[in-house]
C-alpha cells in the first residue's frame, strides 16, 4: 500500500501554542492552541508550515462551504482538445493491446508476481513516463490522459495499476516535476523514461498520520556536502523493485522565534547506495503482486544536492505531490466501476429466474441503475478535477482531489460489493475455479480483494473527512481566528472581533436573502431542464450548508474541530453537491447526439435524485443523531466495562 497517509491540518498545533492559518491578505493568522499537548502542537506545526495559503478566490469545492456554488466554473464542462485526445488515444491503444496480449491479471494475482517481460514492455512504451516532458524522454501527456490510462488499468489489473501509479503519482517523478532543480531532473527523470521504477518512503512502523513522531534521521556531515540517513520505512510500495526512491527524514531542528521547530526533509536516494536494504516484502489480502516492502537505512550517505526543495520542505513536497497524485485512485476506481457495470449489465440481461431476466426484477434493477449513475458521477468528478490541473499546473485542487478520492473509493467499494451480490455464488467463486468448470472466468472475487485498500491508502476516508473539514473551515478562520485566540492581547482580539462582526453582518443575511429575494437560483442559459433543476438545488443547498456550518461554529466554538462525526456530515453534504454539479455539467456537455441524449440525461437525473435524498438525510443527522451516546459507549468499551460481551470465543 502507498506510504502516504499524512494529511495537512487534521492534526492540532505548533510549538508556541499558536497555530498559523491563512488570513485575507495571504499571511498566517494565529489561533489559540494553548490546551493542546506538546505532541499535538509539534504535529500541526509541521503540517501547517507545509501547507499553502488558500487563494483569495477559493476553489469550487471550498466555496460550496461558504454558500457559493459557482456554476460558471463548471459550465461549460471542460473538454479535451482534439489534439490532446488524439495523443491520449494513441497511447491508450498501445497500452490496451499490450495488456491483452501479454498481461494476465488472474495469473499475476495467483503467482504474486508481475512478469519481468511485462514490466519491461510497459517501460518500453513509456508507461512509467506518461506525464514526463518529452525533453526528458517522456510522453508528455496531460493529467486527463493520465487519468484515462488509470481508468483503463483500473478496469483490468489492480496490481499493474499500483505499480504504475505508485511510481508516477507519488514516486520520484512527480516531486521532481513540481520541486526538482534542473540538475536533478536531468540526472534522474530520463531514467524513468527508460523504464526505471521509483517509490516513496514516508510511513514508519510507529508513524502514519503524525509526521512529528518520525524517527528516521538525516544528519548533515561536518562539511555540509552530505547527509547521513538512519531509520526504517514501512509499506513502501514499489520499494522492492525501485531503482530510486524519495525518503522523508527528520533533519536538525530549526530555531524559530526562540523555539526549536522540527523539520522534515525529502531526499532522492538510489537503492544501490550502501546501507539501503529491503529487509522484507509485505503481503496483503488483495494486490498480491504489490512490490511493497520494509526498507532500512544504516548510515546511508546521500549528497546534499539530493534534497528536494531544500531542507525542511519535505512535508511540502509530500502534501503537494499528493494533491495531484491522489487523483489516480478515483480514476482507477472509475475503471473498476465501469468493468462492474459491464459485468452486471450483461449478467442481469442473460440470467433468468422465475421466468424473467433478473434485470427485470425491481430489486436487481435498482442496483443496476445505481451502479450506472454512480459510475457516471465518479468519472465526471475525476475528469473535472483533472482538467483543472491541465488548465493550470499550480491550480488549488486540494479539496476537489480529496473529495474525488474519498467519494470515489467509497463508491467503488459499494459498486464491487453490489456486483458480487448480483453475481451471487459466481461472484464469490474465484476466476480459476470458474474456468476449471467451464464458466466464464469473471474475477469479481479478485476485484473485491484488490479494491478494499483504496479507502485506506493515500489518506484513509477518515483522514480525508478531517482534511476536507479543515479546508472547509479555513475561510471562517481567516475571518475569526484572531478574535478566538486567547493568546493575543485583548485590544488585538477586540479589533479582530469587530472586523469579524462586520463581515458576518453582511455575509450571513445573503445566505437567506439570495434565495428569498430572487426566487429559485438561476443557472446559465441553455441547460437541459432536468439538469437545471438539480443545479438550482446545488446552488440553493450550498447556502443552506454554509448557514448550518456557521450555526455549528457559533454553537461549538473552537471545539468544533473535535466534533469529527458532525463535521463528517458537513463534508459529505459538500461532496454530494460537488458531485451533482460535476455530473450535471458533464451531462450537459455530452448532449447533441439524439441517440444518446436521453440516456445521458437519465444517468445524471438518476444520480442527482439519489444524491439529494442522501443530502436531506445528512442534514437531518446534523441535529438528530446518536453521536454522544456512541462516544460514551466506545469509552466504556475502552475501559473494559463490556468485556463480558467478548466471552465465548477462541
Amino acid at each position: 500500500m502507498k506510504t502516504t497517509n499524512t494529511e495537512p491540518r487534521n492534526i492540532p498545533a505548533d510549538e508556541e501554542t499558536k497555530r498559523p492559518t491563512a488570513t485575507p491578505d495571504g499571511q498566517r493568522a494565529e489561533i489559540d492552541t494553548s490546551k493542546m499537548s506538546d505532541g499535538q502542537r509539534a504535529a500541526l506545526e509541521l503540517t501547517e508550515a507545509a501547507s499553502d495559503t488558500v487563494a483569495e478566490q477559493g476553489s469550487f469545492g471550498q466555496n460550496l462551504f461558504m454558500g457559493r456554488c459557482e456554476l460558471d466554473r463548471m459550465l461549460p464542462f471542460p473538454e479535451q482538445s482534439h489534439e490532446d485526445q488524439d495523443q491520449g488515444d494513441a497511447f491508450l491503444n498501445r497500452l490496451e493491446n499490450f495488456l491483452r496480449e501479454h498481461a494476465d491479471p488472474d495469473e499475476i494475482d495467483r503467482s504474486g508476481e508481475i512478469p519481468d517481460e511485462v514490466i519491461k514492455g510497459l517501460g518500453d512504451m513509456g508507461a512509467f513516463a506518461i506525464k514526463i516532458h518529452p525533453k526528458y524522454g517522456g510522453l508528455g501527456l496531460s493529467q486527463t490522459n493520465y487519468c484515462r490510462a488509470a481508468i483503463l488499468l483500473g478496469s483490468y489489473c489492480g496490481n499493474l495499476t499500483a505499480l504504475i501509479s505508485a511510481h508516477q503519482s507519488i514516486g520520484v517523478p512527480q516531486p521532481l516535476i513540481l520541486f526538482g532543480t534542473e540538475e536533478q531532473k536531468k540526472k534522474y527523470v530520463p531514467r524513468f523514461a527508460k523504464g526505471e521504477i521509483s517509490a516513496f518512503a514516508l510511513t514508519e512502523p510507529g508513524v502514519g498520520s503524525d509526521p512529528a513522531a518520525m524517527s528516521t534521521r538525516a544528519e548533515p556531515t561536518p562539511d555540509g556536502k552530505h547527509f547521513i540517513i538512519n531509520g526504517e520505512k514501512l509499506w513502501c510500495t514499489n520499494g522492492t523493485k525501485a531503482g530510486v526512491i524519495v525518503v522523508m527524514a527528520r533533519t536538525p531542528d530549526k530555531e524559530v522565534n526562540g523555539r526549536k521547530r522540527k523539520q522534515i526533509s525529502a531526499f532522492i536516494v538510489d537503492m544501490d547506495t550502501p546501507g539501503v536494504e529491503v529487509v522484507r516484502r509485505c503481503h496483503f489480502m488483495g494486490l498480491r503482486a504489490l512490490y511493497n516492502g520494509v526498507i532500512t537505512f544504516t548510515n546511508v550517505k546521500v549528497p546534499a544536492d539530493n534534497l528536494i526543495a531544500g531542507e525542511g520542505r519535505g512535508l511540502k513536497v509530500a502534501l503537494s505531490t499528493l494533491n495531484t497524485g491522489r487523483l489516480t485512485l478515483p480514476a482507477a476506481c472509475t475503471g473498476l466501476a465501469k468493468k462492474c457495470l459491464q459485468t452486471v449489465r450483461k449478467w442481469t440481461k442473460e440470467r433468468v429466474q422465475w421466468g424473467a431476466a433478473i434485470g427485470k426484477h425491481s430489486a436487481i434493477a435498482d442496483k443496476l441503475a445505481r451502479i450506472a449513475a454512480n459510475t457516471f458521477a465518479m468519472e465526471s468528478m475525476t475528469l473535472y478535477t483533472a482538467s483543472l490541473v491541465d488548465r493550470d499546473k499550480q491550480a488549488d485542487i486540494r479539496l476537489e482531489a480529496a473529495m474525488c478520492k474519498m467519494w470515489g473509493t467509497e463508491m467503488a467499494w459499494k459498486i464491487v460489493d453490489e456486483t458480487m451480490q448480483i453475481r451471487g455464488g459466481r461472484g464469490y467463486e474465484t476466476a480459476q475455479s470458474l474456468k476449471a468448470r467451464g464458466e466464464e472466468p469473471i474475477a469479481v472475487e479478485r476485484w473485491m480483494r484488490d479494491c478494499r485498500i483504496n479507502t485506506i491508502f493515500e489518506g484513509s476516508s477518515e483522514i480525508m473527512r478531517l482534511f476536507i473539514a479543515r479546508e472547509a473551515l479555513e475561510p471562517h478562520l481567516k475571518v475569526a481566528a484572531a478574535a478566538l485566540n486567547t493568546q493575543l492581547p485583548i485590544p488585538t482580539r477586540a479589533v479582530a472581533a469587530w472586523k469579524a462582526g462586520l463581515f458576518y453582518a453582511a455575509w450571513y443575511p445573503r445566505q437567506w436573502l439570495a434565495f428569498l429575494d430572487a426566487g429559485l437560483p438561476q443557472v446559465p442559459g441553455g441547460v437541459h431542464p432536468r439538469l437545471a433543476k438539480h443545479l438550482r438545488y446545488a446552488k440553493r443547498t450550498a447556502r443552506k450548508l454554509s448557514r448550518r456550518l456557521f450555526h455549528a461554529m457559533a454553537w461549538h466554538g473552537p471545539k468544533l474541530e473535535r466534533e469529527q462525526v458532525l463535521l463528517g456530515r458537513f463534508v459529505e453534504i459538500g461532496t454530494e453537491l460537488f458531485a451533482i454539479s460535476a455530473t450535471c455539467a458533464r451531462a450537459q456537455s455530452l448532449l447533441g447526439d439524439a441517440k444518446r441524449d436521453q440516456d445521458v440525461v437519465a444517468l445524471a437525473d438518476c444520480f442527482s435524485r439519489q444524491s439529494r435524498l442522501k443530502v436531506d438525510e445528512l442534514f437531518r443527522g446534523l441535529s438528530e443523531n446518536n453521536d454522544k451516546a456512541n462516544y460514551r459507549l466506545a469509552q466504556d468499551l475502552l475501559a473494559g466495562n463490556d468485556e463480558w460481551l467478548e466471552k465465548g470465543i477462541l
